[in-house]
């Protein structure tokens, strides 16, 4: 992750924006005005989305290819060990394993950078009003661009190896769509907790590795113990990661029961993420 730098250029263009002023007896709810304060900065957004992603891979040899080369290093390595050495049995497992990697990568890294930067750029809250969860929106912008760009490779090797492409692939946006919706909702609690916990970000390294192995990305579902699937049916990515990968791998769109599943805790982890990071947003400039 780099550490975000700001040019004269982008603190030009935010200072352009016309001073707000509010009568306190009309705010409406603190969620409801950074919304309404991310629209008015839609173009912020737009910045600090293109700079992250010029800033990842302004000094890279092969540029974007590093977006998919780390999942499908590791998709190569997964299917040696499990097909070949523990003789795990999955039909076309290159693809199966690589569409978890691309849903849980996508989690991992906006989720970690909504907290990140948000404390790197301290520097820039005390010194002008931006909305706060500008930078966990951008992470996930970032993140949108990074997941679109693999997905050719990804749909590219399920033909080569012998997957049928259906039209169920239509149904991917709102998939990314809820996936999003719940990963800036952790990411904006995140970004809350890595603010008043400095320990936070290192923890969250750690939650994120049981939080890996705790859902079907290289293994499938149905392998599981009876006695501890009702567990692993707690973890909200496995409804997540199932609306992105069954219409790639299986070419079915999944059961309206998985939709409503990853809805519900989609909507809940943005509402209790965004209530709790807008309750505190008025503490951020001066404790980071």
């Amino acid at each position: 992750m780099v550490a975000p730098s700001f040019s004269n250029d982008v603190l030009e263009e935010i200072l352009e924006y016309p001073e707000e002023i509010y009568d306190s007896a009309e705010r409406p709810h603190p969620l409801i005005e950074e919304f309404f304060s991310l629209l008015k900065y839609r173009e912020l957004v737009y910045q600090f989305t293109a700079r992250s992603i010029t800033a990842r891979y302004k000094r890279s040899l092969i540029g974007v290819a590093w977006t998919m080369l780390n999942p499908l290093a590791t998709m190569i390595v997964l299917t040696l060990v499990f097909s070949q050495l523990f003789r795990f049995k999955v039909e076309y497992y290159p693809v199966f394993v690589l569409c978890g990697l691309m849903a849980w990568n996508f989690f991992s890294h906006t989720t970690s950078a909504a907290m990140g930067e948000m404390i790197w750029s301290g520097g820039l809250l005390n010194r002008i009003y931006v909305p706060k969860s500008v930078f966990a929106v951008s992470a996930i912008g970032t993140g949108l661009v990074n997941l679109v760009l693999s997905l050719f490779p990804l749909l590219l090797i399920a033909l080569v190896i012998g997957v049928k492409l259906t039209p169920a692939l239509l149904v991917l946006p709102f998939s990314v769509l809820l996936l999003s919706v719940f990963a800036l909702g952790i990411g904006l609690f995140l970004a809350t907790a890595a603010v008043f916990f400095a320990d936070m970000i290192p923890v969250y390294e750690v939650i994120l590795t049981i939080w890996f192995y705790a859902t079907p990305i290289i293994y499938p579902v149905d392998i599981l113990p009876e006695r501890l699937a009702w567990l692993f049916r707690l973890n909200p990515l496995l409804y997540l990661v199932q609306l992105f990968r069954d219409p790639i791998y299986l070419g079915v769109v999944p059961g309206w029961e998985v939709w409503a599943i990853a809805s519900g805790f989609a909507l809940t982890a943005f509402l209790v993420g965004g209530l709790i990071f807008t309750s505190k947003s008025n503490e951020y400039a001066y404790r980071i």
